[in-house]
């Protein structure tokens, strides 16, 4: 399997739903690098952390949350995810959609690090209250 195909199937198995499938090709101690300005900015290492603190609250936050990959770019033990993210904030109700842009690092056979480049403001605007202009928490 090529790195561009363990990054395509990470995506399938988000498509399905599929957390453990997600996380299978993770190195222990993986570098997932959300964007700054973006609700879950940071590094995180680690699988579980990663679950813990991205997936796990996109899950929690978001109605219909997606990410679609349009085109993965094989640049060998680089390979670039490009697409759209798109979901509804649970604490307003807006939706967002924004394109998206996933960096990814594999070394032997294992992803071993992520980052993030996305329009941060766009997600950020759904999670602000039209009325007060400031970020509400999702209710349960």
């Amino acid at each position: 399997m090529s790195n561009a195909d363990l990054i395509r199937e990470h995506y399938a198995a988000n498509d399905r739903g599929d957390l453990d499938g997600m996380l299978a090709p993770f190195a222990a101690d993986i570098q997932w690098t959300e964007a700054a300005g973006f609700p879950y900015a940071g590094t995180y290492i680690g699988p579980a952390a990663v679950a813990e603190n991205v997936f796990g609250r996109i899950q929690e936050e978001w109605d219909d949350y997606t990410v679609a990959i349009d085109e993965v770019v094989d640049g060998g033990d680089v390979v670039v995810g490009i697409g759209t993210y798109s979901g509804t904030y649970k604490g307003t109700g807006r939706f967002f959609a924004a394109r998206v842009a996933h960096v990814w690092r594999v070394a032997d056979g294992e992803i071993v690090a992520f980052e993030q480049f996305t329009d941060t403001e766009l997600v950020n605007r759904a999670l602000r209250d039209p009325s007060t202009g400031s970020a509400t928490q999702p209710s349960s």
